[in-house]
């Protein structure tokens, strides 16, 4: 079995979310300096590398992370390679692209994973993204996960409404994977 890992690696050096503090790990404990074992700490904000949104996101009432049913991150997803120069993807980028709605989950592969090749330590505000049109397509349809290769599933002039949307309908947002060493087409996805 070939595994894929898509995370983002945890580092001090990885871009956050602009506003948000920076990664901090600290090694507070050393074996012989201070202590019996090597012990570490980690700060960060729950948007740093890969994550899910789940509802209680951006719904007042939303439920959160823990109320995830596994079988919704774990299963049948397809990979659909989004055309370079397409920088939201609407309702007709959508249709022209072949998703398979019978595959309940789906990873949208884009120009955004060259970031994590060519710039991985840097956060770049014009990166590809559903609009609201977009969103609604998708929560029109059963999917009950949608991930993309950069920090967030709407773009960043249109944050709010495309996660009001999806997350109103219980979809899963699946936010800053990597995909660069990703072929389009169907896969397992195991997302603890």
């Amino acid at each position: 079995m070939n595994i894929i890992d898509i995370t983002i690696p945890l580092s001090e050096k990885m871009p956050v979310w602009e506003g948000d503090k920076k990664v901090n790990i600290d090694l507070v404990e050393k074996i012989g300096d201070n202590g019996d074992f090597n012990v570490s700490r980690i700060e960060l904000g729950v948007h740093s590398g890969t994550h899910i949104d789940s509802p209680y996101h951006v719904l007042k009432d939303g439920n959160t992370v823990d109320k995830i049913p596994l079988n919704v991150l774990i299963g049948k997803v397809q990979v659909v390679q989004v055309p370079y120069g397409n920088y939201e993807i609407n309702a007709k980028c959508l249709e022209k692209i072949g998703i398979d709605f019978s595959i309940e989950r789906i990873l949208f592969r884009t120009s955004n994973s060259d970031y994590w090749k060519n710039d991985p330590y840097s956060f770049n505000k014009k990166y590809v993204a559903l609009n609201t049109e977009g969103a609604q397509f998708l929560a029109d349809r059963k999917v009950r996960l949608i991930g993309i290769d950069y920090f967030s599933i709407s773009t960043f002039n249109d944050l709010v409404q495309p996660h009001v949307i999806l997350l109103e309908k219980n979809i899963v947002l699946l936010e800053n994977i990597d995909l660069g060493n990703v072929s389009p087409g169907i896969y397992q996805l195991v997302c603890l």
